[in-house]
């Protein structure tokens, strides 16, 4: 994007993401009824209600948690287009998922997607060899159309200048190549807003209890406020069930003799504070079909990933012990000790890959959406990834509109006919937005460049509300802890204009703040206290 990309000025940004009350919202949801409901507010639940609102229907979702509350915010945090898919032939995938990381970096939300270098070292008696590495990482170059560089081979000592933690022992060469990054949570948030901005009415910690029917069709939902226990229920002529990992929860509510339609794979990661320089992300070969990741990202250090059966409680899902201990073991594959020193790490997590039912292991299952339809015509959806979350929820409009009968055929307009790359809201260079942050100041005020560089790197022109609010009170200018970059009119922002309800959904995905260790007992009581105040 250009840096002349307009940029409004400070203050001035309009509030079209405000919040109403949650009784205002419960009361629109339960006296209309709704061309469409979405039951989940994750990958798939947010972008389909965003291009469902944009074709013009009348869209309702809702979802248990918080948006973007279980898996959808516990993913490696890439946009990228799946090296690894190439070794089983899935070229055209890889293109495809290319050319949605680029349209998203470039158009949608260069504002929250950033440009991430990958180094693929290669060790003597590794399960890759340096040759076919990088016959590979070109490969991976050429379907993106070279459109963020080369892919080659590079020398150790030039790879460690970047990366002082890597390992240099036994090191061989270091394939190159190019992909993206960002923060799940924020773009989650970004998609919800966009879908109200459309149209849409949201509401996040509501719990479906059950499913309405009409003459055995289903025709919306049962709901339970979690936060004050109000019941209430939503009509709708087309129910999505986009649950995630609770998928088959949903179909059985729907037909109690529904068979199991997917299977899950918990993916654990951990953050840990850098010691060194970190400039590459790196991507070391464990086997034939897995990697390890260590990621810059938000000023700390990303490992992960692991990839096992999961056949508990979805809500139960969290980084274990063994979790931790075998992501440190396989880092180490190309990482040196003294970064991986367990007083460093701020924070697990854990999410669940849903996956297609099927035989084999779940490391070598494909990683496809499965959409299928139910007795009562509920449509269920489930799998995905952020990199292609636009075009999934293209897929399943399409498929709403071509279900045998679909009530909302005539009403939508073509999936074909809408515009493929409007951005999501705050759209702007990060650049320009984080220069304005510090030349644009009230006599007398300053905001550190570290906040500024958060700021624009999290909410694009959207920061400049936020700006305004610390403006206006000094003591939501002041940070939220003095090791973090972020400030307390964050968390005004967020009650107020981002569905923030419960102290996690400020300080673990409104913010970085839990991400990076520092939401001690003060810094949640103030939180808590905030959000009391909430209008």
């Amino acid at each position: 994007m250009s840096s002349l990309q307009s940029v409004p000025a400070l203050g001035t940004h309009p509030t079209a993401g405000a919040n109403v009350s949650r009784a205002q919202t419960r009361e629109q949801l339960s006296k209309a009824t709704y061309d469409l409901l979405v039951i989940g507010g994750g990958i798939l639940g947010t972008s389909v209600a965003w291009h469902a609102a944009q074709s013009g229907l009348r869209v309702a979702m809702v979802d248990a948690g918080d948006f973007a509350g279980a898996t959808s915010s516990a993913s490696s945090k890439l946009v990228h287009g799946g090296l690894r898919y190439l070794q089983t032939g899935a070229v055209k995938l890889v293109a495809e998922n290319h050319h949605e990381r680029r349209v998203l970096a470039k158009d949608v939300a260069p504002h929250l997607v950033n440009p991430l270098t990958f180094y693929l070292p290669v060790y003597k008696g590794g399960p890759v060899g340096a040759a076919k590495l990088g016959a590979g990482v070109f490969a991976y170059s050429a379907l993106s159309a070279f459109g963020d560089g080369m892919g080659k081979v590079i020398s150790p000592a030039r790879a460690v200048a970047d990366n002082p933690g890597l390992k240099t022992d036994n090191l061989k060469a270091v394939a190159v190549y190019y992909d993206h990054q960002m923060n799940d949570s924020r773009v989650a948030v970004m998609t919800v807003r966009a879908a109200v901005e459309s149209g849409a009415v949201v509401l996040n910690h509501a719990e479906v209890t059950g499913l309405r029917k009409t003459r055995g069709r289903v025709t919306g939902a049962e709901l339970k406020d979690r936060l004050d226990g109000t019941e209430f229920g939503v009509d709708a002529r087309v129910v999505l069930n986009a649950t995630g990992p609770w998928v088959d929860h949903l179909r059985r509510m729907e037909d109690k003799h529904s068979m199991p339609s997917i299977r899950l794979s918990k993916g654990a990661h951990i953050v840990m504070k850098r010691k060194s320089p970190w400039k590459a992300a790196m991507a070391t070969p464990i086997d034939k079909y897995r990697i390890t990741f260590a990621l810059p990202w938000e000023d700390q250090l990303l490992l992960g990933t692991t990839d096992e059966v999961y056949e508990g409680d979805p809500a139960d899902v969290r980084a274990t012990e063994s979790d931790i201990q075998q992501i440190l073991d396989e880092a180490a594959f190309s990482v040196k000790d003294a970064d991986l020193d367990r007083s460093l790490m701020t924070y697990a997590f854990a999410g669940l890959r849903v996956l297609p039912g099927g035989p084999g292991g779940v490391e070598k299952a494909k990683r496809e959406t499965v959409v299928s339809e139910g007795a009562g015509g509920m449509l269920s959806v489930a799998g995905g990834k952020w990199t292609t979350y636009r075009h999934i929820g293209r897929v399943v409009m399409d498929k709403l509109a071509k279900l045998p009968g679909s009530p909302l055929t005539e009403d939508m307009e073509p999936v074909k006919s809408l515009v493929r790359r409007i951005a999501l809201p705050g759209v702007a260079n990060p650049n320009a937005v984080a220069h304005r942050l510090l030349v644009d100041r009230e006599p007398g005020t300053r905001m550190d460049p570290l906040t500024a560089r958060h700021l624009a790197s999290h909410y694009g022109s959207l920061a400049f509300d936020i700006a305004r609010i610390a403006n206006e009170d000094p003591a939501l200018a002041e940070r939220i802890h003095p090791d973090g970059p972020e400030i307390w009119a964050q968390v005004a922002y967020a009650r107020d204009n981002e569905w923030a309800e419960t102290v996690d959904d400020v300080l673990r995905r409104r913010t970085t703040v839990t991400i990076r260790g520092l939401d001690d007992e003060s810094v949640r009581a103030r939180v808590e206290e905030m959000l009391s105040r909430k209008a």
